[in-house]
């Protein structure tokens, strides 16, 4: 099995632990399918820490699809406040981010041997990530299900897999001894692996009918690991490198109703 097959698999298994617990709700479950796309920005060891252009520059793709399962018919039975204000959500997604570094070390004034090496640095990251995530709407979810054109803002966390990919090189080509900038020499991979991050974004639904909404969402994802982008500076010599890599994530999409 391969490792993106290895990362779809975990949803359908995450989703069966929850299951049993609500398999006994009087008012049974809603499910809903979507598809997501927009920019990520990876903040990583690429580019100089709170820099505009490092930001604006090392921003990728992100595609995924969506599964909700809610708590509620949209009948006349009385819900109660877990019901009526959460759905449970499981994503499988992919990112692609092409990677340089930016800010004042790699500026054109820069003459050195190191300025150089930084310019001529290139790498990419690519992620498959599945998870799941609650979702809490403040708002009356059953009061959202009977108004068209309405808004229902939401807040969520959660925890994904992911499979990650990544490559650093040269702009003259592959890394080596007499081209790799002395910071990263012992730190960097080219190489395939696993991580656990955890996931919290904000954002809202608007519904054009009764069975469908549009989405709009803004989301942090933290790893537990600083190889995301392929680097990771030696931390005990270069006091900079504190944080482990993390994915900004603006995406937009639309859900479907699946008929109960």
């Amino acid at each position: 099995m391969t490792p993106p097959k290895k990362i779809l698999f975990c949803i359908p298994f995450i989703l069966s632990l929850f299951s049993p617990a609500f398999s006994q709700s009087g008012t049974g479950l809603t499910h809903e399918i979507g598809v997501v796309v927009g920019p990520v920005a990876l903040q990583s060891d690429y580019g100089e820490r709170r820099d505009f252009d490092t930001n604006k520059g090392n921003t990728g793709i992100a595609v995924g699809l969506v599964y909700f399962m809610g708590f509620e018919y949209l009948t006349n039975y009385r819900l109660n406040y877990f019901e009526d204000h959460f759905k449970l959500k499981a994503e499988l997604s992919y990112t692609k981010t092409d990677l340089k570094h930016f800010g004042k070390y790699v500026e054109e004034s820069k003459t050195s041997v190191f300025a150089q090496q930084l310019r001529a640095m290139r790498g990419s990251s690519k992620t498959t990530n599945a998870g799941v995530e609650l979702v809490y709407f403040p708002f009356s979810l059953k009061d959202y299900g009977y108004n068209s054109m309405s808004f229902a803002p939401y807040a969520s966390f959660g925890a994904q897999a992911t499979h990650y990919t990544t490559e650093a090189r040269s702009y003259n080509g592959p890394l080596t001894p007499l081209n790799t900038p002395e910071k990263y020499r012992n730190g960097y991979r080219n190489t395939s692996d696993y991580a656990l991050s955890i996931v919290g974004s904000i954002g809202t639904r608007y519904k054009i009918n009764a069975n469908s909404d549009l989405i709009a969402d803004l989301r942090l994802q933290y790893f537990n690991s600083d190889w995301i982008d392929g680097l990771r500076p030696d931390p005990a010599i270069y006091k900079e490198n504190k944080a482990n890599d993390w994915l900004a994530w603006f995406t937009v999409g639309y859900v479907y109703y699946l008929p109960e």
